[in-house]
C-alpha cells in the first residue's frame, strides 16, 4: 500500500493543509488541490504535487482523479450557498467513480445530525453521506465533534489573553468533546490506509466531554492563571462571523445556538464510542490540556 497517490480537497485549508503531512508520512504520493492559484508554493513546499482546480468544475475533477488511488475529501463549510456543497461532494464523488479511485475518506467537518433541522449547512452532511452510499465507491466517513481550534478565533482567544475568560457561544452546562485538528488529520490519514473499514462511519471527538467551567478549568492548569467561562451570546458571535466570511454567513450559527441556548436541548457533542474507534484507527488522542499548552502564545 506504500506510494499510493492520494488527492488532498481543498489542501491549503486549514482542516486539509496538514493531511499531506499525515499522507507523506506514511509514504504516499500526494496531489492537493486548490483553486487560488497563490497556494502554488506552500503546496509544493509541504511536498505535495499542486492541482488547480474549482469543485465546481466537475470536467477538471474527472481530469485531475485519473490515476488517483485514494481521495481525501473536505466540502467547505462557509459557502455563499451551502447547497453548493452538496453538488461539490457529488461532483468528486463521480468522478472518484468514473476513475475507479480504490478509497475515498471523506472529513464532515462535524457530525452528521440524525435528521435535518434547517441549516442547508448542517443539513447537506445527510444528502452527501446518502449519495456517498448509493454511489457504491468504497468510502470511509470521519465525524470530527467540534474542533478545539475554534477556540483561536477571535470569539474565543482575545478574551482568554486580555479577561481571562474562556468565550464560546454554547451554554456553560453543554458539554463539548473538543478535537484537536491534528488528531482528526490522523484519523483521516489512519483510514485512508485501511481500505478493509469501507462502509463505516465514525464519530470521533475529544476523550472528554466538558462543560464550559471544566473547559475553564482545563485552561487554567495549562496557562497557569485562573480562567472563567461566559457564553458569549449568539447574536454577537454571528456578527464576528459575518465580519470574517460577508454578511448573512453568521446567520446559520446565531440561529442555531440561540436555539440551543433557549430550548436547552443541548445537541450530543462527544463520541460515545471513541474507544471502539480507536480499536480500529489507533491514534494517540491530544488531551485539552496538552492542546492548550501548544497554542500558548495565542491565550497568554
Amino acid at each position: 500500500m506504500k506510494n499510493m497517490k492520494v488527492l488532498v480537497y481543498g489542501a491549503a485549508g486549514s482542516q486539509q493543509f496538514p493531511v499531506i503531512n499525515a499522507l507523506k508520512s506514511k509514504g504516499a504520493e500526494v496531489f492537493a488541490t486548490t483553486h487560488q492559484p497563490e497556494n502554488i508554493e506552500i503546496l509544493k513546499t509541504a511536498g505535495a504535487e499542486p492541482v488547480i482546480a474549482n469543485m465546481n468544475n466537475r470536467e477538471r475533477l474527472f481530469e485531475i482523479t485519473k490515476g488517483i488511488d485514494a481521495i481525501s475529501l473536505l466540502v467547505p463549510f462557509f459557502l455563499e450557498n451551502p447547497l453548493d456543497g452538496l453538488d461539490y461532494a457529488k461532483n468528486a464523488i463521480d468522478a472518484a467513480i468514473e476513475n475507479n479511485v480504490k478509497l475515498l475518506v471523506w472529513n464532515t467537518s462535524g457530525f452528521i445530525l440524525p435528521v435535518k433541522i434547517g441549516n442547508p449547512s448542517l443539513d447537506i452532511r445527510i444528502d452527501i453521506a446518502d449519495y456517498l452510499k448509493q454511489s457504491g465507491l468504497p468510502h470511509i466517513i470521519i465525524q470530527p465533534s467540534v474542533y478545539a481550534e475554534n477556540l483561536l478565533g477571535p470569539w474565543t482567544a482575545p478574551y482568554v489573553k486580555n479577561e481571562q475568560t474562556v468565550t464560546y457561544p454554547t451554554p456553560e452546562e453543554m458539554p463539548v468533546g473538543w478535537i484537536a485538528t491534528k488528531d482528526v488529520i490522523t484519523f483521516v490519514a489512519e483510514a485512508i490506509y485501511s481500505p478493509q473499514l469501507a462502509g463505516q462511519s465514525f464519530q470521533v471527538s475529544g476523550v472528554e466531554n466538558l462543560t464550559g467551567s471544566q473547559l475553564a478549568n482545563k485552561f487554567s492548569i495549562a496557562l497557569s492563571k485562573t480562567v472563567q467561562y461566559r457564553q458569549m451570546p449568539p447574536k454577537e458571535f454571528g456578527k464576528i462571523l459575518d465580519g470574517l466570511f460577508g454578511e448573512g454567513a453568521g446567520k446559520g450559527a446565531e440561529t442555531m445556538y440561540q436555539e440551543i441556548t433557549d430550548t436547552k436541548q443541548y445537541p450530543i457533542m462527544h463520541s460515545a464510542n471513541l474507544s471502539e474507534v480507536l480499536e480500529k484507527l489507533p491514534i494517540k488522542m491530544t488531551s485539552i490540556e496538552e492542546w492548550v499548552s501548544q497554542n500558548i502564545q495565542s491565550f497568554n
